[in-house]
């Protein structure tokens, strides 16, 4: 391994351990900001496996605050450069809200319009710079209430990391670059999320059957009406809004194959409604 990437590892370690002194759940992420640790159960076709066998590969259901624990996982994982930190778990309940700036969007603008509109202010808190140009804000929820992750759900470009989702962790190191806090930021307590925020966050109440299968067809028709360059957006956008209203798995082979109209091959369209089903806290 190359002298920088022990450097990587080193310090990742380091913020990890840091971040496990405050009570937060972490776990080692490689430079594709994945698990660094591989699934022990990944070809085992069985029934999803949380950790209860006691080995490591589990995703952010790995993460712990115990700093044996953590640098046993590090040890594991000589390759990791940088490292996660758990959403939804005590003893802050942490909810990312993660503002991007690419393609075109910009998620702070829209962030503020929706304050605006909705009456709230984000208050001073821990934020996070990624190498992209884009920010974390960290924001902590009551421990009785499960904020689900979701992408550009609010607005374009805003993804919400809750309840089975990590944020990259400052002084991690990525493909892309490296991850750091605002300065005048480390030192601040999570804040909380603001009441009127917290109500966008959460998933709207189950439609009644006819309107939640007249939803479906309207999806399906968003993503059969996608023009090339925004066939696999479209795909993404739908999915995601399929499995928040709870019509993933019942529209997962309509959508498949009106993204396959569209001229998405079906693996395209697979892997794309998969990753949907991920972003939004469900298993494909």
């Amino acid at each position: 391994m190359a002298t920088t990437d022990r450097q990587a590892t080193t310090l990742a370690l380091a913020h990890a351990l840091s971040a496990a002194e405050r009570g937060l759940a972490v776990l080692p992420l490689s430079r594709t900001k994945l698990p660094a640790l591989r699934s022990p159960h990944h070809d085992d076709p069985g029934p999803a496996c949380h950790g209860a066998c006691g080995r490591f590969g589990h995703g952010v259901y790995d993460a712990s605050a115990d700093p044996a624990r953590v640098r046993e996982m590090f040890a594991a994982t000589p390759w990791a450069t940088g490292y996660g930190i758990a959403c939804g778990l005590p003893p802050y309940h942490l909810i990312g809200v993660d503002l991007d700036t690419k393609s075109g969007t910009d998620a702070p603008a829209a962030l503020r319009e929706l304050g605006l509109r909705h009456l709230f202010t984000v208050p001073d808190t821990v934020v996070v710079l990624t190498p992209s140009g884009g920010r974390h804000l960290w924001l902590t929820g009551p421990p009785d209430v499960v904020v689900p992750n979701s992408a550009s759900r609010l607005a374009p470009g805003i993804d919400i990391r809750g309840a089975g989702g990590y944020l990259v962790g400052p002084g991690s190191r990525t493909a892309h670059g490296a991850y750091g806090t605002l300065p005048g930021t480390a030192h601040l307590p999570p804040a909380a999320c603001p009441p009127a925020l917290l109500r966008l966050l959460l998933p709207p109440p189950r439609a009644p059957h006819r309107a939640r299968a007249d939803h479906g067809h309207g999806l399906v028709h968003f993503v059969l009406t996608a023009h090339e360059g925004q066939r696999n957006t479209r795909l993404f956008w739908a999915a995601c809004r399929a499995y928040e209203n709870g019509l993933g798995p019942t529209l997962a082979a309509a959508l498949t194959e009106a993204a396959r109209h569209t001229g998405l091959t079906e693996q395209e369209a697979r892997a794309t409604i998969a990753s949907a089903a991920r972003m939004t806290g469900h298993r494909p």
